[in-house]
């Protein structure tokens, strides 16, 4: 979700990166959880209603979405977010019955103990299109391309460049007036992560930082518009976008993903065999 951001960044220490992987691992449940429920005829609301109840009775956990209200925005009136085919993200759980073919985002964020969990993961509802199908392989190996690059003295701009370049290189788009993000006490702390940019530009990277990062890649044109709601962003274009999200850790030799559960993908073949059985320990 866009909010305005902390002035400082603030590396976590390693007991606060214990309470991070807590908060990111019960965030990742909830999508396990909610997977075999997606399917056609279930509303966006009856989505939502099942990841508040398991999230509130089960875990314990705070939806962290319900009535966050940022400056300019009225407060979001849901606990997850769904954005459904040409919808880019933030989109408001209701009456929308998913139907076959469709593609849909379940964006999740959690607090527990005070300290946030946050991930998204693309479902397809029974069998999607070529186009769609391959739009959401595309963006899930654009968030890993980019999760790939982190260590410390890496910088933000790599990540960008390494998403943006996945995506063009294979004829999508990527939004640009949405973003990664630091993540902990706060739902949005610096650094802004920006899914598009130059190697070695940008904010530099050190042990110990913890971020999302979730592109946002269109099948059409990058332009976005926003709906009457005041927070579903939709493709200008009527395109399909597709997002994915993961909250890593920035360690002393690379990364540790802290939203990773047994129901997620697979870590594609690109992503370094070490760093790839840490992500999904």
């Amino acid at each position: 979700m866009k909010a305005p951001f902390s002035v400082a960044i603030q590396p976590k220490t390693p007991a606060e990166a214990d309470k991070m992987r807590v908060a990111g691992r019960l965030a990742a449940e909830v999508l396990d959880f909610i997977t075999p429920h997606v399917k056609p005829g279930v509303t966006t609301g009856q989505l939502d209603k099942l990841c508040h109840d398991y999230m509130v009775d089960v875990q314990k956990t705070i939806p962290a979405p319900l009535n966050y209200a940022p400056p300019g925005h009225r407060p979001y009136p849901k606990s997850i977010c769904t954005s459904v085919n040409h919808q880019v993200c933030h989109g408001v759980p209701g009456d929308k019955v998913l139907k076959h073919g469709d593609i849909v985002n379940l964006d999740i964020t959690v607090i527990k103990d005070g300290w946030h969990g946050d991930t998204s993961r693309m479902f397809c509802v029974g069998e999607p299109s070529i186009q769609a199908k391959r739009l959401c392989d595309v963006t899930y190996e654009c968030m890993w391309k980019g999760i790939a690059q982190v260590r410390p003295g890496a910088t933000l701009g790599d990540i960008g460049h390494a998403v943006q370049r996945h995506a063009e290189a294979n004829g999508f788009t990527i939004v640009r007036e949405f973003c990664g993000h630091g993540i902990g006490q706060r739902f949005h702390e610096e650094p802004q992560v920006v899914h598009y940019g130059r190697p070695g530009q940008g904010i530099r990277i050190e042990q110990g930082m913890i971020f999302t990062i979730e592109p946002m890649v269109n099948a059409g044109k990058r332009d976005i518009r926003m709906l009457g709601d005041g927070w579903t962003v939709v493709t200008a274009d009527h395109s399909l976008s597709a997002q994915w999200e993961h909250t890593v850790l920035v360690t002393a030799d690379g990364f540790e993903v802290l939203t990773v559960s047994p129901g997620m993908p697979a870590v594609p073949a690109f992503v370094k065999p070490a760093n790839a059985l840490a992500a999904a320990s």
